[in-house]
């Protein structure tokens, strides 16, 4: 399993009004590391033929960050079954877990916006 990451200070508009990180802001740094993760694995062909909707997250938030602290955000793929794939990020604050999420991912195919299998050399690039 391969681990792609990142890191983020959290700025102003990170914050909602009690001075932390908004939830929701959690949830789009969830979206912006997977679709990071995917793009970089994949080229223009790949994404001119396919595509990833999100069936469900599960969000569990375990601390909370507040202005200028530095975060690292990790993800992974756990694993495939047909056209799904269930994604993990973790957020991360001073090496304490402060968000995990666990995603369920559905390929689509870009001709007619239907499921389509995971191959297993998609498989093999995460």
């Amino acid at each position: 399993m391969e681990i792609f990451e990142k890191s983020i200070v959290v700025n102003e508009k990170h914050l909602d009004e009690l001075n932390h990180v908004n939830n929701v802001v959690f949830l789009q740094w969830v979206q912006d590391i997977s679709k990071e993760h995917w793009l970089s694995k994949t080229d223009e062909k790949v994404n001119s033929k396919m595509y990833w909707v999100v069936r469900s997250h599960h969000l569990e938030y375990k601390k909370q960050v507040f202005l200028g602290e530095q975060l690292q955000i990790k993800t992974f793929v756990t694993g495939y079954k047909g056209p799904f794939s269930e994604r993990v990020v973790e957020i991360y604050c001073d090496d304490e877990l402060a968000a995990k999420a666990k995603s369920n991912w559905c390929l689509l195919d870009r001709e007619n916006n239907k499921p389509m299998t995971v191959s297993k050399k998609l498989q093999s690039l995460f």
